[in-house]
């Protein structure tokens, strides 16, 4: 699996809208939004690189209201959410 983290500028009238259409993008597991240069961040997550011109230039860039997206391809992930998951196996959570 290929995780890229897009940062997404869009038409400040309608980053509600833009953040709906975008996270309706079978390819996008979630859409933040937030404070900075940008004003969305995507998680766009394909089998394979070639996948990721089909969504980003091919779908995200072309929903009306986004007027610029910068991607960056991840090499590997890092979760705390993982490895507590991975380290819990057989033990109960506290209550």
């Amino acid at each position: 699996m290929i995780t890229a983290i897009v940062l997404i500028r869009a038409d400040v009238a309608r980053i509600p809208e833009v953040a709906e259409r975008i996270v309706e993008v079978p390819q996008v597991s979630e859409v933040y939004s937030v404070t900075g240069e940008c004003d969305l961040i995507a998680m766009v997550r394909v089998r394979r690189h070639e996948d990721l011109a089909e969504v980003i230039p091919g779908r995200l860039n072309k929903i009306d209201g986004v007027t610029h997206t910068e991607t960056h391809v991840s090499f590997r992930t890092y979760s705390r959410h993982d490895l507590d998951a991975a380290f819990a196996i057989g033990f109960d959570a506290p209550d």
